[in-house]
C-alpha cells in the first residue's frame, strides 16, 4: 500500500468512525475545548496528513506556536497502542508513562476552536464526553473499545511509520525531506521521542464487546481503496 492508498484508507477509517459516534448523544460541541489537551498521540501517517494541510493551505504559520511550546510538558508514550495489546496478551507488565491532565491545551487552539479540525488526528476524534468536561468527562465504556479498535488499525496501516506526541509529530512531518521519506517507506532515523510502530496481531477486545463490535470491523476490513491515478 503506497502513501496515496494509506491516506484514502485513513479518510475511510474517520468516516467509518464518525458514523459509529453520530449515533450517541454527546455533550461534545464547538467552543468546548477541555479535552484538547497537549497529550494527544498520533501516527506519522496522520501527520503527514495534517503537515501537507497546513502547507496546501498557507496555515504554515500554526508550526511557529507549536514550537513556541515545544519546552512544555506534554505526554510521551514509550510503546504503541498494538505493543499495548500485545503486552496485555502475554500478561507482561505495561512501562509507567508520565501523563497529567493539568498540563497545558492542545497549542494550536485559537479562542478554544481547532483551526485544523477537518483533519484532526484520531485521539481527538476520539475524545467524546456524555457529560459535559468541565464538570467531569464520561465515556461509555463500549466507545472506549471502539476507539481502542480504531487506533490498532491505524497503526497498522502506518507500521512503517512512527507515533508519538502531536506536537513531536507534526514539528517531525513539516521537514519535506522526512515527508518525502515516509512516502517511499524509508523513516529510519525519527527524532527523539517517536516510537517505531507495529503491525496488528490480535485486537484487544473485551468479551463483552465481542459480538457488539464485529459490524465496526467488518466495516473497516471491507474499505476500498482508491488508488492514485497514473
Amino acid at each position: 500500500m503506497d502513501l496515496f492508498d494509506k491516506i484514502n484508507a485513513l479518510d475511510q477509517i474517520y468516516k467509518i468512525y464518525d458514523a459509529f459516534i453520530d449515533s450517541f448523544e454527546l455533550a461534545c460541541q464547538r467552543y468546548c475545548s477541555t479535552c484538547c489537551t497537549c497529550n494527544v498521540i498520533m501516527t506519522s501517517l496522520e501527520g503527514y496528513k495534517i503537515a501537507n494541510h497546513l502547507i496546501e493551505n498557507n496555515k504554515s504559520e500554526l508550526f511557529k506556536k507549536i514550537k513556541d511550546k515545544f519546552y512544555k510538558k506534554r505526554f510521551l508514550p514509550k510503546i504503541t497502542t498494538n505493543k499495548i495489546a500485545d503486552f496485555c496478551i502475554r500478561g507482561k507488565e505495561l512501562p509507567d508513562e508520565k501523563i497529567d491532565s493539568s498540563w497545558e491545551n492542545c497549542p494550536l487552539l485559537i479562542n478554544d476552536e481547532c483551526p485544523i479540525y477537518t483533519v484532526r488526528p484520531f485521539g481527538c476524534r476520539c475524545m467524546v464526553s456524555k457529560t459535559n468536561c468541565i464538570d467531569k468527562a464520561e465515556m461509555d465504556s463500549f466507545v472506549l473499545t471502539v476507539n481502542n479498535v480504531f487506533l490498532q488499525y491505524i497503526e497498522h496501516i502506518d507500521q512503517q511509520g512512527f507515533s508519538g506526541n502531536f506536537t513531536d509529530v507534526l514539528l517531525f512531518m513539516e521537514s519535506e525531506d522526512n515527508r518525502k521519506k515516509h512516502g517511499i517507506k524509508d523513516l529510519t532515523n525519527p527524532k527523539e521521542g517517536l516510537i517505531k510502530n507495529l503491525p496488528m496481531t490480535i485486537l484487544l477486545v473485551p468479551p463483552e464487546h465481542k459480538n457488539k463490535v464485529k459490524p465496526i470491523i467488518n466495516s473497516i476490513q471491507t474499505i476500498k481503496v482508491r488508488h492514485k491515478p497514473n
